[in-house]
Parts: C-alpha cells; sequence; structure tokens
C-alpha cells in the first residue's frame, strides 16, 4: 500500500526521483518489466489484509515472499500461507543487519513460533516528569504534546495539568489547549509553550521529594527565548502549496537537518510549525495522528523534544536524528538488502525445486567472524507450544468482574494475537463477531455485549472458562484458558490483563539446551537492542523484521548437536566432526559460535 517516499531513494535500485509519491509495487512491476519484458507481474496497490487476499488467493502461489514493514502484516501472511499450505520466506533488513527465513507448514518453525520482541516502552511518570535521555523527550512530544494539540480531542491525555489561570478560573486542563477568540496563532503559541516549558516545569518543581537524587529541570518561557515579536526570515509561504511542501525549517530558512538548533532556533521552528498547521492544515487538525513522513509534524516533535531537553539538562539531537527515533528507523542501507534479496531468491529456487533439505535461514551479520559475514543455520522445527501452527491453548489471566470484553478484543485479540475479523465463543454460543452479512439485530447484540464486563455477559465468562477465538478470514483459531485475577500492577501490567502460554521452545533442564531437532538463529539472535551508544535507538521495534542485532547475541551454539533428524544429508560421523566450535574475541558483545566447516555444513553450496 505504500508510496514512494525521497527517503527511499538511496536504499534500492528500482526507483527514480520521478517516482516519489507514486505506488512502490506498480513502479517496482514497471521496473522489472524494463529488463524482463516477458514475465507477467500483476501489481496491487493496496492493504495485504484486504479481504480479497484470502486463503483462496494464496493457494495460487508456489511460493510466497514476504518484504513487509511491520509485524502485524508479517503475522496475517503467515497465518494464511499455513491456511494455504504455501511456503513462506520470510526477510527483512535493519541497517547492516539481515536476515532470510524458510516456513514450511508442519517441517518447519512459522514465522510466530517464537514470540517477536515487542518495542521497549518507558513508565508514564518517566515520560511526563523525570525524563533522563533524548528519548524520553521525543515520546513526550510525539505521543503527548502533538496528540493533544492536533489529534483526537476526546482521547485521554497525561499532558491534563491545569495551568494558573485555568486553574484560577475553574477551568478543565483541556482549555488551555483550545486557541481563544481574544488571541492570535502567535499569542495562541507562545502561551501554549509558555505553558508545557514553563508552567508545568514550575509545577513539578514544587514537589521537593522527587527532586532530592535528580537534577532539577528549569522552566522555559518564550520570552526569555525569543524578542516579544517575531519575524520569519523567508518571509510567509506561498498559498495553495501542498502538504509535503509546508515546512517550519523552509520558512526560517534553516536548511540542513543534521545540523543541531541552539533553544532559540528551536523555540522559532516550534511557533512556526505549529503557525503552519493552524494557517495551512486546519481541516486536519482533530485527526493528525504523527508520521514520520510528515515533514511539518517531525519539526514540530523535533523542536518540542529538544526544548524539553534543554529543560532538563539533556543534550540536543539534529531532525535528522530526532526523526529517526521517532519514527522507530534504523536508516537502511542498499548492500544489506541487495545481499537479503539474492538470498531469498536462493531459499525461493530450493522452495521450487522442492530441496528441502538445503533450507537455510540466513543471518547478515554486522561485523565479519573469521572472514563470514553470512550466517546459515538449518531451520527449526515446529514449536510445540506456539499457539497459531501447533495451536497450544493460552492462558489469561483477567479480572472479569472490571474488564468489559472491549478490553478484551481491542487489548487481546485485536493487539496481542493480530486477528481482524474475530469470532469469540464460549462452548456454543458466539459472544461477538465480525462481518458484513451480520443481521442487524445481531450487530446490535454483539455491539452492546462489547460494553459489558466479562462476567455479565449472557454466557458468562469465570475462572476456568475457556474461550474460543478464531479469524475467519485467516482461517485461524485458538483457545485461551481464562483465569480470574483482582489486581494489576498499572505500571508493570498497563493493560490490566495478562497473556500467556506462548513461550520458546521447552528447555532441556540437564544440559540446558532448547529441545529441537535442529538449532537455528531465529530465537538465536533475540532483538534486545538495535544499537548501543548515546541515540537511545534501543526502544526501535525492528522496522523491517529483522532478528539480528548488534549488541549482545545469544551464542550460536551446537547447531548439529543432539539431533534426532538429520536434515543437512551429512553423515552422523560428519556431523560429529563439524560441531560448532566457541570463537573466543577480544569484545565480548560480538561472541558467536561458528563453524569450523560452513562448506560441508551447507553441503558444498556456500551462501
Amino acid at each position: 500500500m505504500d508510496t514512494i517516499e525521497v527517503s527511499n531513494l538511496n536504499r534500492q535500485f528500482l526507483f527514480r526521483q520521478s517516482h516519489v509519491g507514486q505506488s512502490k509495487a506498480k513502479v517496482a512491476r514497471d521496473a522489472v518489466l524494463r529488463f524482463r519484458s516477458n514475465i507477467s507481474i500483476t501489481p496491487y496497490h493496496v492493504n495485504v489484509k484486504d479481504s480479497r487476499f484470502n486463503v483462496e488467493f494464496f493457494k495460487e502461489f508456489d511460493v510466497v515472499l514476504n518484504g513487509l514493514d511491520n509485524l502485524d502484516a508479517r503475522r496475517h501472511v503467515n497465518r494464511l500461507c499455513l491456511a494455504a499450505d504455501v511456503p513462506l520466506v520470510e526477510s527483512g533488513t535493519t541497517g547492516f543487519l539481515g536476515q532470510v527465513t524458510v516456513h514450511l507448514k508442519g517441517k518447519t518453525e512459522c514465522y510466530e513460533c517464537q514470540p517477536k520482541p515487542a518495542p521497549k516502552t518507558y513508565p508514564v511518570c518517566t515520560i511526563t516528569s523525570t525524563p533522563s535521555k533524548f528519548v524520553h523527550c521525543v515520546v513526550w512530544a510525539k505521543d503527548l504534546l502533538f496528540a493533544k494539540l492536533f489529534g483526537d480531542k476526546n482521547q485521554e491525555n497525561d499532558l491534563n495539568v491545569r495551568s494558573s489561570d485555568a486553574a484560577n478560573s475553574l477551568e478543565h486542563s483541556e482549555d488551555v489547549f483550545e486557541c481563544r477568540k481574544d488571541e492570535d496563532i502567535e499569542q495562541y503559541g507562545r502561551r501554549i509553550y509558555d505553558h508545557v516549558f514553563g508552567h508545568n516545569i514550575k509545577m513539578a518543581l514544587s514537589n521537593e521529594e522527587t527532586w532530592k537524587n535528580l537534577n532539577k529541570p528549569r522552566p522555559i518561557y518564550s520570552k526569555d527565548v525569543l524578542p516579544e515579536k517575531l519575524t520569519k526570515e523567508n518571509g510567509d509561504m506561498e498559498k495553495g502549496c501542498t502538504t509535503d511542501d509546508i515546512s517550519a525549517m523552509a520558512s526560517l530558512g534553516l536548511k540542513n537537518p543534521q545540523d543541531l538548533w541552539s533553544l532559540a532556533e528551536n523555540s522559532r521552528v516550534f511557533l512556526e510549525a505549529l503557525r503552519l498547521f493552524f494557517l495551512k492544515r486546519v481541516k486536519e487538525i482533530g485527526n493528525l495522528t504523527f508520521d514520520k513522513d510528515d515533514q511539518l509534524a517531525v519539526e514540530f516533535v523535533t523542536a518540542a523534544a529538544n526544548i524539553r531537553a534543554s529543560s532538563f539538562g539533556i543534550p540536543s539531537h539534529s531532525l535528522f536524528e530526532a526523526k529517526g527515533i521517532a519514527g522507530n528507523i534504523v536508516h537502511a542501507v542498499a548492500t544489506t538488502n541487495a545481499v537479503i534479496a539474492g538470498l531469498i531468491v536462493i531459499e525461493a529456487i530450493k522452495v521450487l525445486i522442492k530441496d528441502s533439505n538445503n533450507y537455510r535461514m540466513t543471518y547478515c551479520l554486522e561485523h565479519p567472524s573469521k572472514k563470514l559475514l553470512l550466517m546459515p543455520v538449518e531451520p527449526y522445527e515446529p514449536n510445540k507450544s506456539c499457539y497459531v501452527c501447533s495451536e497450544t491453548p493460552l492462558s489469561l489471566e483477567v479480572n472479569i468482574h472490571s474488564s468489559k470484553l472491549r478490553d478484551f478484543v481491542e487489548k487481546i485479540v485485536k493487539a496481542k494475537l493480530g486477528m481482524n475479523f474475530p469470532l469469540i465463543m464460549q462452548g456454543a454460543s458466539i459472544l461477538y463477531e465480525v462481518g458484513e452479512d451480520l443481521e442487524e439485530d445481531m450487530v446490535a447484540i454483539y455491539a452492546a455485549n462489547l460494553e459489558k464486563a466479562l462476567s455479565e455477559l449472557p454466557s458468562p465468562v469465570t475462572s476456568g472458562t475457556v474461550l474460543t477465538v478464531e479469524d475467519l478470514q485467516q482461517e485461524f483459531s485458538c483457545s485461551i484458558n481464562i483465569k480470574h485475577r483482582e489486581e494489576f500492577d498499572e505500571e508493570k501490567e498497563p493493560d490490566g490483563m495478562l497473556l500467556s502460554g506462548w513461550v520458546e521452545a521447552p528447555v532441556d533442564k540437564d544440559n540446558n539446551k532448547p529441545i529441537r531437532n535442529s538449532e537455528s538463529t531465529s530465537n538465536a539472535l533475540p532483538a534486545e537492542e538495535i544499537l548501543d551508544g548515546e541515540k537511545d535507538v534501543e526502544i526501535q521495534e525492528i522496522p523491517e523484521g529483522t532478528e539480528t542485532v548488534t549488541g549482545k547475541k545469544r551464542k550460536l551454539s551446537e547447531v548439529s548437536e543432539g539431533t534426532s533428524t538429520n536434515h543437512s544429508g551429512l553423515s552422523d560421523e560428519n556431523r560429529s566432526h563439524n560441531q560448532l566450535e566457541k570463537l573466543d574475541v577480544d569484545d565480548e558483545d560480538d561472541e558467536l559460535i561458528i563453524s569450523d566447516d560452513w562448506e560441508s555444513l551447507t553441503k558444498k553450496k556456500r551462501l
């Protein structure tokens, strides 16, 4: 469904400047046909989760090659491939890292056999009150301030702190963020600036206990940073310009996104970006969500994050760096993408010629070990505890008296299990269903059920109840055992419920090793961190599906050891000879286990 952005041009070889704004799928097809005119390619510029792409659609293919950019879509395709019994070649890249994995129903693990790392989150109190890293300021600027000013006004927001004048007039804090009839845009912008960077900081300082062991922030007011009346360096922007052209940087004559702005420059960008939203994009206000490809949004968030960072004594960052953090971006490298694309084709050929003994899950590393940059490993067998391909029941701890069916649907069924069109049943009773062919009276009944506590449903959910949840589009179902629990930790368990049972493969307690027929790095290289250092990108979700990391890596220990099935075609004697040995290196963070003879391990086919 993506269109081509300028930032896409440096990471691949099909798109050019003239293609910006066009469909990626359609342009890719046209580019390929220029050098392979005799083949047939059908592009779809739509969401892969569209109902037309059902199991029957997937059955038309011999193999599916995935290059998606989010976990939800990957899980969806994984389930459709399982239902259609079509091999899936998964892939992803992050900077210099990448991997290609092969998934075949019943023979190898599916994409969801190993739990994927969720984006790192921070306690709300850290974000709102005691930030210590620049990433905290970015999250505050993006998820709180930007959402409060330009997003859904009815959405709960942790910026609900009364300003001094609002408190005196007994108005609610929401009114602080509303533009008043007697003020122009500049006055409004300065009032917002003074409220969030001045008044709120001053109020926070009044709690002496908080700052006993922390550096105190300083309130910042616009009058202390900027002249009373602002003048723009480049004049106003042309009327009728498109959203992509609207830029506070351009308006203020700031050109290089890698420059570090002063406090005064950040303040100017903040006020100018706010002014442009209200003058040029006023119709969007109330419905906006942050988008890393929205230049004006990135400028506003960068400026706001830097001003807050200045208040708390945190080093500022450039727009380029802030955009990477706010958009969960690890900047792509064309070479990595080319290597991974080649490996995808190699595995696809094996699938097409049914050479399943030589399937490999191959990982592209950032730092070579013994001159190896690519790490091929045999696939895992399916994880017996996987709720997707092995249909293992899950468990859910929940307060059945206070949690509504809506909470269960939104937080568990959709967010955690990735279902799009759920059907929820208790025995033979349907508690909830969605679909275009439902009768109006049933739609009304299910809508009413959403607002009921689990224990108050027509078929009450109690501790010990087993719910069956299905997605008819994905042809996927699972069972969930309900266990009542009275209380939850708001910081550690913000959903007010806890899903469990989706675990890694069991461990042999005697040897402390996974009980599997062969090792792979799909779980061997968990994404604990993407990068180390001061850029705080450890919060980032791996955007294009990579499972390899540069930080601490789990060792690729004993790929062949203890196996009961000879997947590689090597004799037992050869396999014992080729067991992996530990590589001692100076930097323990780069510790790896590698093979003496990768050519033998991969039947002379070095990848």
